[in-house]
């Protein structure tokens, strides 16, 4: 199996294992009352199912894009001083005008 697939496969489940940890701390904690809703009706099931899935989705694409931008290459400059000498070679060039600037006052 190529790298990138595995890679995706694993970032995945990785995914949706955080949206299982989620959507049952929302359950045990109770927010919105979500508990109840789901406890009382015929459909609560397929309510948390949908859950699960939607925020697996989301959580996993999340993952897999976290692990495909660490794979990233470094793009420091790498051996040499290029930034230090760059700041020391700027020098001010004065300029000179004939003309008087008018500040306007309120």
């Amino acid at each position: 199996m190529p790298r990138l697939v595995r890679l995706y496969i694993i970032q995945t489940l990785i995914g949706f294992g955080l949206s299982a940890i989620f959507v049952a701390a929302l359950l045990s904690l109770n927010v919105a009352n979500l508990w109840h809703l789901v406890s009382s009706s015929p459909v609560g099931v397929l309510a948390v199912l949908m859950l699960w899935v939607f925020n697996g989705i989301v959580f996993a694409g999340v993952q897999f894009s976290i692990a495909i931008m660490r794979l990233a290459d470094d793009n420091t400059p790498a051996g040499g001083n290029r930034q230090h000498r760059m700041q020391h070679d700027l020098v001010p060039i004065p300029v000179r005008t004939d003309e008087v600037r008018r500040t306007r006052r309120i």
